[in-house]
């Protein structure tokens, strides 16, 4: 098939860059559960910070990785260990997912109830995404978005690009399941055969998830090279049988290239 029935889109790093946003919700939410003596980060920390994005997978983790660099964490360390990296800072900052979670979503709600136009700023969709999207849609394909983000942020900055997606098409941290399993049920969600589904994301562990699910076998994945992803993670996809590498000029041509 040429043309999918669903379009499922990874937002951050797919859709849109949000990293100058990323920062600075991360550096309020991180002056609110550690309360540094000094409310302005220190020089050079935003550079820091930005390349380490791919390692961020739910938006609690962004104020632990300033706690980790602030705290003598070295960024190799951080790009290359995070997952076993992050107990060990729960322990020594005495805070959990929960608590940094809070934080994260309650400054972007402040933020987006007392300045909604200063947060909008801050995002930039990357060229071409969306018109590539509109077109999908007079396609007749299904857009879904699939993301770790609080959906109604999504809604947000979706609707002041005039882009109008159902509420339920737009699948974000609220779910609470992995992607795979938020891909699983819009495959099973008709009664009469199963929609051919493609799944765009920044992510290789997230592709990586879905290619180890049987019943998601025959779902082609993209990993999008122009989103929060490593060399490192572009030369796995590179070499996969079943990911393949997708560039900016590549999601807005024709389906029938993709993967080619």
């Amino acid at each position: 098939m040429v043309v999918p029935d669903i379009l499922a889109l990874d937002f951050d790093g797919v859709v849109c860059d949000g990293l100058l946003e990323y920062f600075e919700t991360a550096w309020q939410a991180y002056c609110l559960v550690f309360q540094p003596q000094v409310s302005d980060p220190p020089t050079g920390l935003a550079e820091r910070f930005y390349p380490l994005r791919p390692v961020v997978e739910s938006g609690w983790e962004m104020p632990l990785v300033l706690y980790g660099l602030l705290h003598g964490v070295a960024d190799d360390a951080i790009l290359d260990h995070w997952p076993q990296l992050i107990p060990q800072l729960f322990t020594q900052a005495r805070v959990d997912a929960a608590r940094l979670g809070e934080a994260v979503d309650g400054v972007r709600d402040r933020w987006i109830s007392g300045n909604l136009a200063s947060w909008l700023a801050l995002h930039r969709f990357y060229p071409g995404v969306l018109p590539r999207v509109q077109q999908a849609l007079e396609q007749g394909v299904q857009v879904r978005i699939i993301s770790t983000k609080e959906g109604r942020f999504i809604q947000q900055l979706l609707a002041q690009q005039g882009v109008d997606l159902a509420p339920d098409w737009i699948l974000g941290k609220e779910v609470k399941q992995p992607k795979y399993e938020t891909l699983r049920q819009l495959k099973t969600a008709r009664q009469k055969a199963a929609p051919d589904i493609w799944f765009v994301e920044d992510r290789i562990k997230a592709l990586q998830a879905v290619q180890q699910q049987p019943d998601l076998a025959a779902l082609p994945l993209f990993l999008a090279d122009w989103g929060y992803n490593t060399e490192r993670d572009r030369a796995i996809a590179a070499q996969s049988d079943r990911i393949h590498s997708l560039s900016l000029e590549q999601f807005a041509s024709p389906f029938q290239t993709w993967g080619r």
